[in-house]
């Protein structure tokens, strides 16, 4: 009896280690995907930024969601007896250019003087204010 029970345990263990070994081998990667998904911290895959970029919907609504944080954090402020701030004054602050005038203009005379060496090595000009906001952006 005991002889039998020894075997019985030692072939179910065998078949389960072939069972595990079939599974794990067409399992097609699998195992790499456990732990990953759309709210995953550390997720490797790049971000997809949406169509259209920076328009004019895309601002109107930061601009909104940037009220409502300084409404926010207004309340806050009143509640603690402080003084609340203008919110038109300090969204101004906050989504204004980050390049002040003088440097744009030096990279738009930049931008100018390349269109011109370009126009005469006979290429296509580049947009002027598309080159600048770029590379604006860029520094």
């Amino acid at each position: 009896m005991d002889d039998a029970f020894i075997l019985v345990v030692i072939l179910v263990s065998l078949l389960a280690i072939v069972v595990a070994a079939v599974l794990l081998a067409t399992s097609g990667g699998s195992y790499d995907h456990v732990g990953r998904g759309g709210l995953s911290i550390g997720e490797d895959r790049p971000r997809v930024r949406p169509a259209g970029g920076g328009g004019a919907g895309s601002r109107a609504d930061r601009d909104a969601e940037i009220r409502q944080l300084l409404d926010a954090r207004n309340a806050r402020r009143a509640a603690r007896g402080e003084a609340p701030v203008d919110v038109e004054a300090e969204l101004a602050a906050l989504t204004a250019p980050a390049a002040d005038p003088e440097l744009e203009a030096e990279v738009r005379a930049l931008v100018e003087a390349r269109n011109a060496r370009r126009a005469a090595r006979g290429e296509a000009p580049l947009d002027v204010d598309a080159e600048v906001s770029r590379r604006l952006r860029e520094m």
